[in-house]
């Protein structure tokens, strides 16, 4: 095999041509192309790529062994010579054999999209448990594609695609890569044990808990750090919040629930990265709240929610209890005003850094999670039932009048919904 032409000196920022095939199926399985391949742009820069032009090819189907097709192939070539590329990235996902097939066609290295998105995660993994998720996502997808990516895992530090256990040399076999897969979810495993334990002490001790999610830079960092003074990295750009963040949020009535920042969406979001970080994920599933961010300001914010519908769908959460949050209306041209949406139920339009916003948001927070306040004149020897009160909300008032227990409660509207036909009967006044 010749050695690839091209600079491998760590200090050489890659210089890319993207590519983006598009086929009747692509189209309908992935939505926009063009929107897809502007996002790869974001991607790429990103990851510190330097960005020299972008090809796309229509076709009916896609070609088994050069992905974009022979004379494609030839075109992209002449034009990496002449602009002086050292990458290509394509759009959508690559087999080993198509990798290898390019490779050596172009003496470029190749990286698509997954790769790209696990490398920009590679790079943000901070905190034990992320860089243990990115690793896992990593060798998953290197795995079936070792005989692929050979020149790249050859390459130690060479820029993007070889980061994380992308520098391990092409010698390490798949029975070892498979034993590190199996100890990484093993390790997972007991981080997910230790996860739901807090979570079940959380429950016992009756705290609530509204997960922040949404489409990657959508500002679900900000607004976390706005409503609870954390100290989080907030930057304008994809995946700036990798590591979940959990703080207290004070609502008006002076009651507390954790808020937790997760992971931004995208989409072709990785399915390996997905299985990876399902355990952080698993924060969405067991909240009592899902505040979907939405960056209002997009042209394409209706493809961004369905995106996130979609992975909501796919994790189990599709039908919590939902506020949806259209960010950024501050961005929001004047001549475009119907971007901005009606507030109403369940859909509130805001800026981050309005202060006014942030109260009717912590309200309506409030108003999901705790809902309305009822006093109930329960007979004195139903202690059961006193002790139910107690348990579906706070009880803020309580006074004896002849044989009754008059209670002024201020309900968990979840739990109240399960278990509140057993007051029904004894509400003195809403």
């Amino acid at each position: 095999m010749r050695q690839p032409s091209y600079d491998t000196d760590t200090d050489l920022r890659d210089r890319a041509i993207l590519v983006s095939l598009v086929t009747p199926d692509i189209k309908r399985g992935s939505g926009d192309p063009e929107h897809s391949l502007r996002e790869l742009v974001n991607l790429a820069e990103t990851a510190g790529v330097e960005v020299l032009a972008s090809m796309t090819q229509n076709k009916d189907s896609v070609d088994a062994k050069w992905f974009i097709g022979k004379g494609k192939v030839e075109e992209l070539r002449l034009a990496a010579d002449e602009l002086g590329a050292t990458t290509a990235i394509f759009d959508q996902e690559l087999s080993g054999a198509q990798v290898r097939n390019l490779e050596e066609a172009l003496d470029l290295k190749i990286i698509d999209r997954t790769q790209l998105i696990l490398d920009i995660f590679a790079q943000r993994a901070k905190t034990r448990e992320g860089i243990i998720q990115v690793e896992l996502a990593q060798l998953s997808y290197l795995l079936p594609r070792l005989s692929g990516h050979g020149r790249n895992l050859s390459r130690l530090g060479g820029g993007i695609g070889t980061r994380g256990p992308g520098e391990s040399k092409l010698e390490t076999d798949r029975r070892h890569i498979r034993g590190r897969i199996t100890d990484l979810k093993h390790t997972l495993e007991e981080i997910v044990r230790h996860r739901t334990l807090h979570r079940e002490r959380r429950r016992k001790s009756g705290v609530q808990q509204a997960a922040l999610v949404g489409y990657t830079n959508a500002g679900k960092s900000t607004l976390l750090r706005e409503l609870t003074q954390a100290d989080v990295y907030v930057e304008n750009q994809l995946f700036a919040t990798l590591d979940p963040t959990s703080r207290l949020l004070e609502l008006p009535s002076g009651k507390e629930v954790i808020l937790t920042d997760t992971v931004g969406f995208i989409q072709n979001l990785p399915h390996d990265l997905i299985a990876a970080f399902r355990a952080t994920l698993e924060e969405v599933c067991e909240a009592d709240l899902v505040l979907h961010v939405i960056d209002g300001s997009s042209a394409m914010r209706d493809e961004q929610i369905a995106v996130v519908e979609r992975i909501l769908g796919d994790l189990g959460a599709a039908d919590k209890p939902q506020l949806k949050l259209y960010n950024k209306i501050d961005l929001c041209v004047q001549d475009r005003p119907g971007l901005v949406p009606a507030n109403g139920p369940g859909v509130l339009a805001i800026s981050a850094y309005n202060a006014g916003d942030l109260s009717r948001l912590r309200q309506a927070v409030q108003d999901k999670l705790v809902g309305s306040t009822l006093t109930f004149a329960v007979p004195a020897e139903r202690g059961d039932l006193i002790a139910l009160a107690y348990r579906t909300g706070e009880v803020l008032e309580q006074s004896v009048d002849q044989d009754r227990m008059v209670l002024k409660v201020q309900l968990n509207k979840q739990d109240y919904e399960v278990h509140g036909h057993k007051l029904e009967a004894y509400v003195l006044h809403r």
